[in-house]
C-alpha cells in the first residue's frame, strides 16, 4: 500500500515545496557546518567560545521565541485568511500595520537588551559571573553587539512570512545563507585584526542581521507588498494575531526555551559544557532544519487554507502525510547521530584548537540528543496542526508540562551524566510534548490515520534496522577516528552516509515504496 494513495493527495506541490526549502535549508546547514568548524578551528571550547556562544544564543533564542515561532505561526494564517477572502490593498494595509507595531516593539526591547547586556548575562550564564573571571565579561560585551540582531533578524522573519503565506518558500529559506558567510568572513578575515580575536564573531552577527533583511525586500516589492510601516494597535487584523501570539511565546518554542535552560545549567559545569552542547546541538539541528521545520513551513499556509475553507479531510490529510514524512526521514537521521556520533563530530570539528576530549564528550550529548530527533521534528509539525487553525491555548498547556517535565530531568540527570544529561533531559521532554499534542489533535477529531500505516511502519523498520546494521558493522572504533588524517575521515564518512542512504533507499523500494507514493 503507498504512504500517501491517489486518491488522498492534498493540495498539489508539498513535496517539491518541501524539497525547494530543503535544498534552500541544506545548503545553509552546510555553510553552517562550515561556519562551525572555523569557530571550532579558531577558537575550540575556550572560554571565550562558550561567551560568544551565550552571546549569540540570548538574541538568536528570543528571535526563535518571538519572531520566527510565536509570530510566525499567529502571523501566517491570518495572513492567508487575507489573502483568501480579501483584496490587495486590504493585505497591504495588514502588512503595513504588522510591520508598525512590531517594529516599535522589537525597537524598544533591543535598546532594552543593549543597555541592560551585564544583566541578560548574569541571568542566561549565571555560572560565568559566579566565577568571577573573564568569560562573564566578554559575554556581556559581544551581548551589546549581538542584541541588535534581534531586531534585523526579526523584521527579516516577518518579511519571510509574508514570503511564505505566498508560497515563496525559497527566499526565505535561503536568507540564513548569509548569516552563515558573514561569521565564516568575521572569524577568517576580522578577527585577526582584532585585539580580543573572539569580537569578531559578534561584529559578523550584527553585520549578518543587515544584510538578510535588506536581502528580502526586493522580493516582497515584485508582490507589491513592501511593508510601510503603520500604526496598528487598534486594527483587527493585528488584534487577532496578538491574541493568537501571545500564548504561542511560549508553546511553539518550548524545545528552544528548554535548550537555553541547558546552557544556563552548563554554565556551573566545567569550561567547555557550553561548547560542548552547541557543537552537539548544530549537527542534531541539520536534519531538523533540513526536513522537519521544512515540512512545517510548508504545511502551515496550505492548512490554514484548508482549514478557512472549511475541508476537514485534506487537513487530516495534509497532517497525515506531514507527520509520515517527518518519520520516513527523521528516524534515519536519528539513528545515524547516535551511531557515528563521533565519527561525525571528529569529521567536522576535530581541527585546530579542538581537543580529542571536546570531541568524546561532545558526543555524549550529540547521542542524547538524537535520541529526541524525531520528537523535535514532529513537534514542529504537529503543532502546526494547532496554530493553522488559529488554536495557541492548546500547545501552550502542553507546553508547560513539558517544560516542567524537561526541569525535573535535568535535576536527575545533570549530576550523573553532566553535559549530556541536561541533553537527554531535553529529548525526553520534547517526546511528552509531542506524545500531548498528537493525542490532542486524535482527541479533536482534527486528525485521523490514513489507511496504510502499519504496512508503512513494518517497511520502516526494516529498512532502518538494515541501514543500522550497516553503519554498526562498518564504523570504525573512536580512537581510529581522531588518529586518522583528513583525507582519510572524509573517505570513510563518504562510505558511512552513501553506503547508509543506498540501503535504507533499496530496502523501501523493495518493499514498494515509490517516489509518486510521497507526493503532497
Amino acid at each position: 500500500m503507498a504512504i500517501v494513495s491517489e486518491s488522498q493527495s492534498k493540495s498539489p506541490g508539498l513535496l517539491r515545496s518541501s524539497g525547494v526549502v530543503g535544498v534552500m535549508t541544506m545548503l545553509s546547514r552546510v555553510l553552517g557546518l562550515i561556519r562551525d568548524v572555523v569557530i571550532a578551528g579558531y577558537f575550540g571550547a575556550s572560554g571565550s567560545a562558550d561567551a560568544f556562544f551565550v552571546a549569540f544564543k540570548v538574541p538568536n533564542f528570543l528571535r526563535r521565541l518571538f519572531a520566527e515561532g510565536a509570530f510566525s505561526q499567529a502571523f501566517v494564517p491570518v495572513l492567508s485568511e487575507y489573502r483568501s477572502q480579501r483584496d490587495l490593498s486590504a493585505v497591504q494595509e495588514l502588512v503595513n500595520r504588522v510591520a508598525g507595531s512590531l517594529g516599535s516593539v522589537l525597537l524598544l526591547v533591543t535598546l532594552a537588551g543593549v543597555l541592560g547586556a551585564p544583566l541578560l548575562a548574569v541571568l542566561f550564564a549565571p555560572g560565568f559571573y559566579l566565577d568571577g573571571g573573564e568569560k562573564y565579561d566578554q559575554a556581556a560585551q559581544m551581548l551589546r553587539i549581538t542584541f541588535p540582531y534581534l531586531m534585523l533578524i526579526s523584521l527579516t522573519a516577518f518579511c519571510g512570512a509574508i514570503l511564505n503565506a505566498y508560497e515563496r518558500f525559497a527566499i526565505p529559506a535561503f536568507t540564513p545563507v548569509l548569516l552563515n558567510m558573514s561569521l565564516i568572513g568575521s572569524a577568517v578575515l576580522l578577527s585577526p585584526q582584532l585585539e580580543t580575536p573572539v569580537m569578531a564573531l559578534a561584529w559578523g552577527v550584527l553585520m549578518a542581521g543587515a544584510v538578510q533583511l535588506m536581502f528580502q525586500l526586493p522580493f516582497l516589492a515584485r508582490l507589491r507588498l513592501l511593508p510601510v510601516p503603520a500604526s496598528g494597535w487598534k486594527d483587527e487584523g493585528v488584534r487577532r494575531i496578538l491574541r493568537l501570539m501571545v500564548p504561542a511565546l511560549f508553546g511553539v518554542s518550548v524545545a528552544q526555551i528548554n535548550l537555553l535552560l541547558d546552557t544556563v545549567l552548563a554554565s556551573f559545569l566545567q569550561t567547555g559544557s557550553v561548547s560542548w552542547l552547541y557543537y552537539s546541538d548544530r549537527l542534531s539541528e541539520l536534519p531538523l532544519g533540513v526536513f522537519g521545520i521544512a515540512i512545517a513551513t510548508v504545511i502551515l499556509p496550505s492548512l490554514s487554507r484548508r482549514h478557512a475553507e472549511k475541508s476537514a479531510d485534506q487537513f487530516s490529510r495534509t497532517l497525515d502525510w506531514a507527520i509520515r514524512m517527518v518519520l520516513l526521514i527523521g528516524v534515519p537521521a536519528a539513528l545515524a547521530l547516535v551511531i557515528l556520533a563521533e565519527p561525525l563530530l571528529t569529521t567536522l570539528f576535530h581541527y585546530g584548537a579542538m581537543s580529542d576530549r571536546d570531541v568524546v564528550m561532545s558526543a555524549m550529548s550529540l547521542r542524547a540528543y538524537g535520541i529526541g530527533l524525531v520528537a523535535f521534528m514532529l513537534i514542529k509539525v504537529l503543532a502546526t496542526g494547532y496554530f493553522s487553525r488559529q488554536d495557541t491555548a492548546t500547545p501552550v498547556k502542553i507546553a508547560a508540562w513539558a517544560m516542567a517535565a524537561n526541569m525535573v530531568f535535568n535535576l536527575i540527570l545533570v549530576w550523573p551524566l553532566d553535559h549530556a544529561g541536561l541533553a537527554l533531559a531535553t529529548s525526553l521532554s520534547a517526546f511528552i510534548n509531542a506524545g500531548f499534542l498528537f493525542r490532542g489533535l486524535l482527541k479533536a477529531g482534527v486528525f485521523q490515520r490514513q489507511p496504510g500505516w502499519g504496512r508503512f511502519t513494518l517497511r520502516l523498520v526494516l529498512a532502518n534496522g538494515s541501514m543500522a546494521l550497516f553503519l554498526l558493522g562498518l564504523a570504525q572504533a573512536p580512537g581510529q577516528w581522531l588518529e586518522a588524517d583528513l583525507w582519510l575521515r572524509v573517505q570513510w564518512m563518504a562510505l558511512l552516509v552513501s553506503g547508509g542512504v543506498l540501503i535504507y533507499g533499496a530496502v523501501l523500494f523493495l518493499c514498494g515504496v515509490r517516489l509518486r507514493h510521497l507526493r503532497g
